[in-house]
């Protein structure tokens, strides 16, 4: 007959338990400890739908651990009201195939940790128990088993001392008082509940792991293929957490009127629980990494799938747009009257996709509403426009959300509702394809859905609604017409130019930010002027990107009625159309030697961007013409004298070309500075002054000041 176990060898046996599983906890994970672990696994492809059994653990363990913390901190115990969200009848199924094999490991775990036994041994008699199910299967159904018997366990000692059957229940089984001797069991539990919710985090991301895409993400490359060698890691150290929480109950078991207590134990819990959390960690990260790769794949095969769209035609515009917005929002769009709408408004008509991030300017958007609302109108062009904001969604904020909003308030046209609305594969398509940087672009698409054009804002800014229906070959049909006239250079911006030719006088644009250059350069031409008794009129045109050093400039010229100057709108204008007319013709291949136009665009634009003093065009008519920098026109016009004789004879134009030509450089500087924008920049370019090839920079700028 076995002689009856007393009280204190049944706590060292159970403290032997723990002070092995010290031992065991110290040795490294090797790789022969991993060839063992890995020896155990044979599975036969049974599934074990998992993830009810979970949910049920989960429901138990999270109504047990607040419960252990209420009863330690203030002595009463306390059961929540069950908030059960899951189908008992679903998991019924499933648990009644698993029934034998979970009371099997729920009989070894106690049986072992009741005797004293080895965790290890223990553990890997477990594994070898579940040898047939998957990783994810073995670590949920030891979970589960440890959950009955704790779930159990601290059921009757909560209700032990309220309920006449439990109270008998725990007399038999020897449960103590636990609620009696809170404040010493305490830092058992505490370091219990620690070790539960990391097993719990393990558990859960190793299932998580199996229930990835298979079409997205690889088994055989990393990530996959690394976290496929850690989770027999992970899945025994989880393991190997349950024997120790078994271990540390069943040490309380039999334990009624004296508590062997260890402060090694609680020591050895927590230490067990941050190596599960390190774990955990490690598997967060890797979890992290294929959630990223999934991502990438759905986003490419959302960018080919976009891709193959666009460039294949279609029926219907209606089609194409409905590809670029979200699908879970039947309306994403809003109407010029901002009223949420459908796709299907677009339905037979011209769509011009205007692009651009939360950084448009105002300027922008006021000359756009002057060709769509009213020219559009008027001259009955079927065409919408509708606004695309492309933005970082990751960095999105409450600012961000205003700045769209009051954006949107104030476009006449058709917006996306928000720019949530816009699939990602649409942001990478405009960046990759349409080459969308920082400076807007619009891009047109046919009735049929049919890109016409990546970037018709060129068109838009040199000939307005002219260009309907703005494609490539309309933009070339357009440039084989045009000369370089005062027309083409102001366009409108200066209503005066049909009275002032008429009254056959001589005009001036000059541009620049020097005060003192342009107060001197204002009086010496109009001294020449009255010299030569014609008719002058001069007007200052800005300089691109310094809004607010123009602004005072303009203010100053005003009033020292130094001449004409346009306001902020027209010097915008002028300068963004400068521009556009130098791409929509890189766009068409031409050179600069061989295209008359583009090089006076260039030209200009250099003696924007150099540093010096300013400069000046003079026209007579519409297109006899002289231009020049400030410093060789403000030096010609100080030296009258020099060229007069052939002012008179010639006339003010030729002579002035005529002495600017006679005039060498000892050194100058020309930059010519230009945004990034669809369409690139050619790489060989001229300088305006000399015809040498100029030098290539690259420059980053985050404001236009």
């Amino acid at each position: 007959m076995t002689a009856p176990i007393s009280h204190s060898s049944h706590a060292s046996k159970s403290q032997q338990l723990v002070r092995g599983e010290r031992r065991m906890f110290a040795a490294s994970d090797d790789s022969a400890m991993m060839k063992q672990i890995q020896s155990t696994h044979a599975p036969d492809g049974r599934l074990v739908n998992v993830k009810p059994i979970l949910q049920i653990v989960e429901h138990v363990l999270r109504h047990i651990t607040p419960n252990i913390d209420h009863a330690l901190n203030d002595g009463k115990g306390h059961i929540d009201a069950l908030d059960d969200r899951t189908s008992l009848s679903s998991i019924d199924d499933v648990l009644d195939t698993l029934a034998y094999i979970l009371h099997k490991i729920s009989c070894e775990i106690s049986c072992k940790c009741s005797g004293g036994g080895d965790a290890h041994a223990t553990t890997m008699v477990i594994l070898n128990m579940l040898s047939s199910y998957s990783w994810d299967a073995k670590v949920v159904l030891t979970l589960a088993a440890f959950t009955v018997n704790f779930g159990e366990f601290w059921l009757i000692v909560q209700l032990c001392t309220t309920h006449s059957l439990a109270k008998s229940v725990a007399l038999l089984k020897q449960l103590p008082d636990i609620l009696e001797h809170s404040q010493t069991l305490k830092p058992h539990f505490e370091a219990l509940n620690k070790l539960i919710k990391a097993m719990i985090d393990v558990t859960k991301c190793i299932v998580e792991f199996t229930e990835l895409p298979t079409e997205y993400i690889s088994s055989e490359v990393p990530p996959m293929s690394t976290a496929l060698t850690h989770i027999p890691t992970a899945a025994y150290w989880t393991i190997r957490s349950v024997v120790a929480c078994a271990a540390q109950i069943t040490s309380l078991v039999g334990l009624r009127h004296e508590f062997v207590t260890s402060t090694s134990e609680a020591w050895e819990l927590s230490s067990l629980a941050h190596k599960v959390s390190s774990i955990h960690e490690h598997l967060q990260h890797l979890l992290r990494l294929c959630y990223q790769r999934i991502d990438e794949m759905k986003q490419r095969e959302a960018f080919d799938d976009l891709k193959h769209t666009i460039e294949t035609p279609q029926l219907d515009v209606v089609r194409l747009i409905i590809k670029l917005l979200r699908k879970e929002d039947p309306h994403p769009l809003l109407s010029p009257e901002k009223i949420k709408v459908q796709t299907d408004v677009l339905r037979r008509k011209h769509v011009l996709l205007l692009i651009s991030d939360l950084d448009i300017s105002l300027d922008e958007i006021q000359i756009l509403e002057v060709l769509y609302k009213y020219e559009r109108v008027t001259l009955e062009l079927n065409y919408e426009i509708v606004w695309l904001p492309i933005v970082d969604r990751s960095s999105w904020n409450d600012g961000y959300e205003q700045k769209f909003k009051s954006l949107q308030s104030i476009m006449q046209w058709y917006t996306v509702s928000h720019p949530s609305n816009i699939e990602p594969a649409v942001v990478k398509y405009t960046r990759e394809v349409w080459r969308f940087v920082k400076k807007p672009i619009m891009v047109t698409l046919d009735p049929q859905g049919k890109v016409t054009c990546t970037n018709a804002l060129n068109m838009m800014w040199i000939w307005g609604n002219s260009a309907f229906p703005f494609s490539t070959e309309k933009e070339e049909s357009l440039w084989k017409a045009e000369t370089w006239t005062i027309e083409l250079l102001v366009d409108g911006l200066e209503p005066n130019i049909p009275t002032w030719m008429k009254q056959q006088k001589v005009m001036c644009f000059y541009g620049g930010e020097k005060m003192e250059w342009i107060e001197s350069f204002t009086s010496a031409t109009k001294g020449v002027a009255e010299s030569l008794e014609i008719g002058l009129e001069m007007v200052y045109v800005g300089k691109n990107n310094a809004k607010e050093r123009v602004r005072k400039i303009i203010a100053s010229i005003n009033e020292k009625q130094l001449s004409h100057a346009w306001q902020d709108a027209n010097v915008w204008f002028f300068w963004n159309r400068l521009e556009s007319m130098l791409y929509s013709k890189t766009q068409h291949g031409k050179t600069d030697g061989s295209d008359v136009i583009k090089q006076q665009v260039m030209t200009i634009l250099g003696y924007d961007g150099s540093e010096e003093q300013g400069w000046a065009i003079f026209f007579y008519g519409l297109s006899e013409m002289v231009r020049a920098n400030g410093e060789k026109l403000l030096s010609s016009m100080q030296r009258f004298d020099q060229w007069e004789e052939s002012a008179r004879q010639m006339g003010f134009i030729p002579a002035l070309r005529k002495h600017l030509e006679g005039i060498t450089d000892d050194h100058h500087c020309t930059r010519l500075i230009l945004p990034g924008i669809s369409g690139g920049i050619q790489e060989r370019v001229v300088c305006a002054e000399c015809g040498r090839p100029m030098e290539m920079y690259f420059m980053y700028r985050c404001c236009v000041e």
